[in-house]
């Protein structure tokens, strides 16, 4: 990989994404992402060795109650309080047409 990145490499990234660039932005961009390469180069650089793979840098925990089977409502009754009914379960208006 060459030591700095330079405006061609720039001018060709910005083409791949569909960017008009102006020559001042593509010197700018050619600092920016250069400042960006070096601190990834420095992070790449530390010995990682004995660091274990981590996807979070906090343990997390799950914070919902366990399941649990419990008593809960009767379906037939709830059924009879809904406004339509159908097949045993509730029946409501259509909001996406016939098609399927």
């Amino acid at each position: 990989m060459p030591d700095r990145i330079t405006t061609a490499d720039v001018a060709h990234v910005a083409q791949l994404a569909r960017l008009d660039l102006t020559e001042a932005e593509l010197e700018r961009l050619v600092v920016d992402l250069g400042a960006v390469l070096d601190h990834a180069a420095g992070v790449a650089a530390l010995d990682t060795a004995g660091v274990p793979p981590t996807a979070h840098p906090l343990p997390l925990q799950n914070v919902l109650r366990p399941d649990e089977v419990r008593p809960s409502l009767d379906r037939d009754e709830v059924l009879a309080m809904a406004p339509q009914a159908e097949d045993n379960r509730f029946r409501v208006p259509s909001i996406l047409g016939d098609g399927p």
